[in-house]
């Protein structure tokens, strides 16, 4: 009796071995098609899906197809393998993911207000047997900053140079940055990359160097960020420059012609940054005239006197540096008229004459042509009729007489 309990005992042993072994292999057969990427393209249950690519706080949809269906319901799931929907059935509590669609073939799914910890690979399954699989992935782009400019806080006084440093954070992948003068880009230093703590975004920051001139005072240096997630110029900031350099001056007389006797100033103006301030008034090879008077960039003449003439020149001072230039000055009688003004007149007569010239050239061509067209009016009505001995006989000879009405001719000669 117990021996036959004991051949009993093993037999259902080896019954459990066997099952075990069998629902352990039948397993290992579900989970292997669970995780298959392969796609069998003549297999109308196969779920066929796409990637996709969103930034973040947008929308994605994911859709999953098949040609055929056996009643089986189609499936989605998370990164962490968790049910999304089952057929038009919601299995995870997230107000995010929303059902688009939902068929025999089709189930379509929607995510709103995409996060980062979204990113990777979404499942769809259909629980035919075997179960299949297809599997989407949904990369999640890190939206950058704006970009942010360092490293200028004062003016630079021309000939020195500047070191800008442009910082984005919150990329990913990281962004490049890009560097530009006004509108032409100029390069910078290579990027550099840091991954940021805690998020799988990064921090891109670029370094630029400038030996500044007068010419780049107020220009705009800006770093602009290129990244898959923006478009072009949505993030971008500028930096104006401020270069100190020392004056250009110019000087420039109240008139082209100062007449003697009338009141006249000469203006001294100088370019820089700052703008001068203070001017020093000469005349060279001798003493600035009694009645001339400096009142700051003016040099100002009460009435002209021949003996005001000569080089003048002006000096100007902006702290940083100091320009200075001359003028010739020349007082001119009192009846002297202006050059400008003379040139005009001598313009206007120019172009007068000329249209006299041609007037009287037509004239004479239209008076040859009527003298030349003039000639005499005859008509030979009654040729012949001078030799006639008698009225009736000049008649008589006459050609054409009155019968030959359509044939008399004029001409002129």
């Amino acid at each position: 009796m117990s021996g036959m309990r004991a051949r009993q005992s093993m037999t259902f042993s080896a019954f459990q071995r066997a099952a075990l072994r069998a629902l352990a292999a039948l397993t290992m057969l579900l989970a292997t098609s669970v995780r298959s990427n392969f796609v069998f393209d003549d297999d109308p249950f196969q779920p066929v899906t796409q990637d996709e690519t969103v930034a973040v706080g947008g929308v994605v949809t994911l859709t999953c197809s098949v040609k055929e269906n056996d009643n089986s319901s189609l499936q989605w799931s998370n990164t962490a393998q968790q049910t999304l929907y089952f057929g038009e059935k919601r299995a995870l509590r997230d107000n995010r993911i929303q059902l688009v669609k939902s068929t025999g073939t089709e189930l379509i799914i929607s995510i709103s207000d995409v996060q980062l910890s979204d990113d990777g690979e979404y499942t769809c399954s259909i629980f035919t047997m075997p179960v299949r699989t297809a599997r989407a992935t949904v990369t999640v782009l890190g939206v950058p900053g704006k970009p942010v400019i360092t490293g200028f806080d004062d003016p630079v006084e021309e000939g020195g140079k500047v070191s800008l440093t442009c910082t984005s954070s919150g990329s990913k992948p990281p962004a490049k940055l890009h560097w530009y003068r006004d509108q032409e880009e100029i390069q910078g230093r290579p990027d550099v990359v840091e991954s940021n703590t805690d998020e799988p975004t990064y921090t891109v920051t670029s370094e630029l160097t400038l030996t500044v001139t007068r010419d780049d005072n107020n220009a705009l240096i800006a770093c602009a960020v290129d990244h898959p997630s923006i478009a072009n110029g949505d993030k971008r900031t500028e930096q104006p420059l401020s270069v100190l350099f020392s004056p250009s001056v110019s000087i420039q007389p109240e008139s082209d012609l100062p007449r003697e006797g009338e009141k006249f100033f000469l203006q001294c103006v100088g370019n820089g940054n700052p703008e001068p301030t203070a001017f020093v008034w000469r005349r060279k090879d001798a003493e600035l005239p009694p009645l001339a008077k400096v009142d700051g960039a003016f040099l100002r003449f009460e009435s002209l006197n021949k003996s005001d003439n000569g080089v003048y020149e002006c000096e100007a001072d902006n702290g940083i540096g100091m320009g200075d230039i001359t003028h010739t000055l020349l007082v001119q009688d009192p009846t002297a008229m202006s050059t400008s003004s003379g040139v005009d007149h001598a313009v206007i007569g120019g172009v007068v004459a000329v249209i006299v010239f041609i007037m009287l050239c037509l004239l004479i061509v239209l008076g040859r042509y009527l003298i030349r067209h003039k000639g005499t009016y005859l008509t030979h009505e009654a040729k012949g009729s001078d030799d006639a001995p008698d009225a009736d006989t000049a008649i008589i000879n006459a050609e054409g007489g009155h019968s030959g009405v359509d044939d008399k001719k004029e001409y002129f000669i």
